[in-house]
This record gives structure tokens, sequence and C-alpha cells, in this order.
């Protein structure tokens, strides 16, 4: 029985020791999805937010779907590997964004405000962009973004 205990915990250790290797490095969202720091420097300042990353096919697919609406300082930044022409649209996504393009040097491209929620109607950034910011809509406007200006994030290389 002696025996059997300790074979049991060290199976218990080895499975906690995976399991803490495996959990996420840094901060994440209530549902435990890593979050990365992101600022946008406008004329008004920098603006803070803590960004989920979809940096595959799969992610970038899915983006916002079927989520509850984002809070002001929360985002997603949705990552190519080269700049080209992007359109986003709102399929399956329940609350209204603004769709932030952004080239391979972190400045703004286009911003498509107040994106219609559920819409399949494509939002071109009219530019080549190779980083997609999401955030609630209006926040854009708060903040005072513009096109040409800076994203700060390790993504883009200024």
């Amino acid at each position: 029985m002696h025996f059997s205990r300790r074979i049991l915990l060290a199976g218990l250790l080895a499975v906690a020791g995976l399991a803490s290797a495996c959990a996420p490095k840094g901060p994440v969202d209530a549902a435990g999805r890593p979050l990365e720091p992101l600022s946008i420097v406008t004329a008004s300042g920098e603006h803070r937010f803590m960004v989920e990353i979809a940096d595959d096919d799969a992610e970038r697919e899915r983006g916002l779907m079927y989520r509850p609406p984002l809070e002001d300082d929360r985002g997603m930044l949705f990552q190519f590997p080269a700049a080209s022409e992007q359109s986003f649209w709102m399929k399956n996504t329940p609350s209204s964004l603004d769709i932030i393009y952004i080239d391979p040097q972190g400045r703004i491209v286009s911003i498509a405000s107040h994106a219609t929620p559920y819409s399949q109607t494509p939002l071109p950034s009219n530019g080549a962009a190779n980083g997609v910011l999401e955030l609630r809509a209006g926040r854009a406007e708060e903040i005072g973004a513009r096109p040409g200006d800076q994203v700060r994030h390790s993504f883009f290389r200024p």
C-alpha cells in the first residue's frame, strides 16, 4: 500500500508540473485567454490596451464571434504574415466593433468604425495592412485615433 501511494503521488506531481508548464505565462482574461500589451499613440496621448492575439488561420477566422462586448481596455489583434489588402466582416459577432487596419510599421491605414453586428458586408482596409485591431465600437473615436497614428506592439517594426 505504501508503494502505491508513492506512485500515485509521483503521478499527481507529474500532472501538476505538466499543467503549470502549459499554462499561459503572462496576463489572461476571465476565460483564461492570454493577453498582450498594445498602445495607440494619438494627438491626445498614449492609450493602453490588453489584447488577445489571433495569429493563425483558425484564430483569425473565429475572431470575436459569439463573444460578449469588449471592455474599454481590451481588444483583439489579428496578425498576418504579409501586408496586403485586408477585409473583415461581422458574421456571428453580436456587438459592434471598431476595426483598425495597421501597416507593418504600426501606422494606422484606415478605421472601420461602428461595424454593424452580424453583418456580412466586407469592410476593406483600403491599403496594405498586416495587422488588424478590433476594439469596442466608438473606442477609436474616443481616443482620437486617425490614419497615420502609431500602434505600438512587438508585432510591428516602426
